[in-house]
């Protein structure tokens, strides 16, 4: 089975590798010996970390798609165009591909997955979220039947590292950002990863595959971690609970509705995600029938990701052998419920005088609005004096008004950060 790679980065450098290495192996499992006869790059000068046969290397992408003598294309090129187009032409021409591009899937997903059914060969993209940990595959197989009611999880390493330093060593989140950026965790303009579009492309496949939904990019809420700072760190962690950014995609079972969100919340520290530090990832699934499921590992850099590709890899070759192709489905129209709509738990400090009525005045706001307020307390005296409030379940649209109206009370000086409690 002859394959043409698109790209030759982190990923697609460490694929030819692994390739190379284990392709005896895969042949004498599978019957199937892999081999890759075109490699298309942007730079045929540039050093790279393995050696590859002399004209292998092209500038041209389109001449590998189209190459005859190419039988399946990866894609580890990322961006929308022209991967997509480059997609889309090697289904056109009858050949399997298989992706590692989030950005992509999180907005043709949909479009690319019909012309792979059309074609009759596979489109697949473990890779494309948790980066080794092959929670697509047990989505769209083992679940496939299961009434999976949310997904949720740590699915970005860049932040949970910066949320693990800040949580350990008590560091500034300015502090953490740059270390992480120092040791390769972190892009130099980081904001794809601390602002949660990252993490909002990989909530979206997610939730597109686990409901069987066509759910977008632009359909996740995001919310980052750049406003978190270390004063919410430690309330939280003297509470029992620690900060993580989750991906959220739920489906209430009564209407059939879906919300998918992007934010950092704060989950307790008995609760399995809590316990997930450094770059590592893990995605938690809840269904009716099979109960709780973790799946946890790097979520992110070349050998983790390169090994999924792999994998679908010698899927679609061997399908391709055989003349028969996995397929996704159809996916259902769905109405994707709005952040202001979703419920849950809210942790909310705010710096207030020190003085008689402050606290009921305080406390008056939630009542106005509905909010029920389950735990209550001060730290500090006088200037410093600081209110802490943990609520109940409640509406999103409903502590929003509050915090709006807190922050015109005379007696509030600052209203902090507003965190979700999951998972309590």
């Amino acid at each position: 089975m002859r394959i043409g790679v698109l790209g030759c980065g982190n990923v697609g450098a460490a694929l030819i590798s692994l390739i190379a290495q284990q392709s005896k192996g895969i042949e004498a499992r599978t019957g199937v010996r892999l081999e890759v006869v075109r490699v298309a790059v942007r730079n045929l000068s540039r050093d790279r970390e393995i050696s590859l046969a002399d004209g292998l290397l092209t500038r041209d992408a389109h001449a590998v798609v189209s190459d005859p003598n190419v039988d399946l294309v990866v894609e580890v090129i990322g961006g929308i165009e022209p991967a997509r187009e480059l997609i889309a032409t090697a289904l056109s021409l009858g050949k399997p591909v298989v992706t590692a591009n989030k950005e992509l899937l999180a907005n043709v997903g949909v479009e690319l997955f019909g012309a792979a059914d059309a074609a009759g060969v596979d489109l697949l993209f473990e890779a494309a979220v948790a980066g080794g940990i092959p929670v697509i595959r047990a989505l769209r197989e083992s679940l496939r039947g299961e009434p999976v009611s949310r997904v949720m999880g740590i699915i970005n390493g860049t932040t949970n590292y910066i949320l693990t330093k800040m949580t350990e060593e008590g560091a500034d989140y300015g502090v953490a950002l740059a270390e992480a950026q120092h040791l390769g965790f972190a892009e130099r303009d980081p904001t794809a990863d601390v602002e949660g579009f990252d993490a909002g492309a990989k909530a979206a496949i997610l939730a597109s595959i686990a409901f069987g939904a066509k759910v977008v990019a632009g359909d996740v809420y995001h919310e980052g971690i750049s406003r978190i700072t270390a004063d919410d760190i430690a309330v939280a962690k003297r509470l029992g609970y620690v900060v993580k950014l989750l991906g959220i995609a739920e489906r209430d079972a009564a209407s059939g509705e879906i919300a998918v969100r992007v934010h950092p919340a704060m989950v307790p520290l008995n609760h399995p995600l809590a316990s997930v530090r450094e770059s590592y990832n893990a995605v938690f699934v809840e269904g009716g029938a099979v109960g709780s499921l973790m799946f946890y590992g790097r979520g992110a850099g070349g050998g983790p990701t390169a090994s999924a590709v792999l994998g679908d890899v010698i899927d679609a070759a061997v399908n391709l052998a055989k003349g028969t192709h996995g397929t996704i489905g159809t996916f259902a129209k769905t109405v994707v419920r709005p952040i202001d709509e979703t419920s849950a738990e809210y942790l909310l400090s705010m710096e207030v005088s020190d003085k008689p009525g402050v606290l009921h005045a305080v406390t008056g706001v939630f009542a106005r609005h509905g909010v029920s307020i389950r735990a209550a307390e001060q730290e500090g005296i006088g200037a410093d004096a600081r209110l802490v409030f943990i609520t109940h379940d409640a509406k999103e649209s409903a502590v929003q008004a509050t915090v709006r109206e807190l922050r015109e009370l005379d007696a509030v000086s600052r209203v902090g950060g507003l965190l979700r409690v999951i998972g309590s």
